[in-house]
């Protein structure tokens, strides 16, 4: 009977660590695939993301990844202007919220929840339109979630939290819009972050808002001359318009 029990615990005790070695060779398969950062591969990634989970539902960082790789694949898609982004923005979005209010859930004294929450209410938006996200309720848990995230790390994802504020409060329609407190979110990523090309047109786009075009002017052209090709096209068009 001994000899029995200390079988069925050594079978368990490998199966459980065979499961684990299993699930994380998984994330780490997609965690390489994610990290390729084209579209191709984000879209590929989310399967093994998906499985993680199924495997480990309780698990943090699965689904904060797996919110971060939704998110991501739809914003290539509406960057790209794919056919059916606005589709694949209100899809993926969604799903992205979802992972990310469970991992909010699990660990809410960490980031990546919070943020991409956020970020997924953002594109989900982009999706179904502004208008629609606030008759749905989501004005409050996208700006809870990034308050929150800037509460912890302000500095995290390239200033994210920062920018994601300022670009929150500059696109909500009137009256909920507030340019002056977009400046100063805007202003204060691009002090830390004086050459990302994402904060530098959406700061020159506030400024432009604001009728300061002189002081957007010299961040369009730095935009411009950016490794992104997105911002860098989007920054060549605002400054034809100046």
């Amino acid at each position: 009977m001994k000899r029995y029990l200390l079988f069925l615990f050594v079978f368990v005790l490998f199966s459980v660590f065979s499961f684990t070695s299993l699930a994380n060779d998984t994330i780490a398969q997609a965690d390489t695939l994610f990290d390729k950062g084209d579209i191709g591969s984000i879209l590929e990634s989310i399967p093994l993301y998906l499985k993680a989970v199924e495997a480990n539902p309780d698990s943090y960082e699965v689904n904060w990844k797996c919110a971060r790789a939704h998110r991501e694949y739809a914003d290539h898609a509406l960057e790209r202007e794919l056919e059916g982004w606005k589709d694949i923005c209100k899809e993926y979005g969604k799903k992205g919220m979802e992972y990310a209010e469970k991992a909010k859930e699990l660990k809410p004294e960490k980031i990546e929840g919070h943020y991409y929450f956020g970020l997924s209410a953002g594109t989900y938006s982009d999706g179904v339109s502004i208008l629609k996200a606030l008759k749905e309720g989501l004005k409050g848990s996208t700006q809870k979630a990034f308050y929150k995230a800037y509460d912890i790390d302000k500095m995290y994802d390239i200033g994210g939290p920062m920018l994601a504020i300022g670009r929150f409060w500059h696109k909500l329609p009137f009256p909920l819009r507030n340019k002056r407190r977009a400046e100063k979110y805007l202003k204060e990523h691009h002090k830390y972050f004086p050459d990302d090309p994402e904060g530098l047109v959406y700061y020159a786009e506030l400024l432009i808002d604001r009728r300061k075009k002189d002081e957007a002017r010299p961040l369009l052209e730095k935009a411009i001359a950016g490794d992104e090709p997105y911002y860098s096209k989007r920054a060549k068009e605002l400054l034809e318009d100046l």
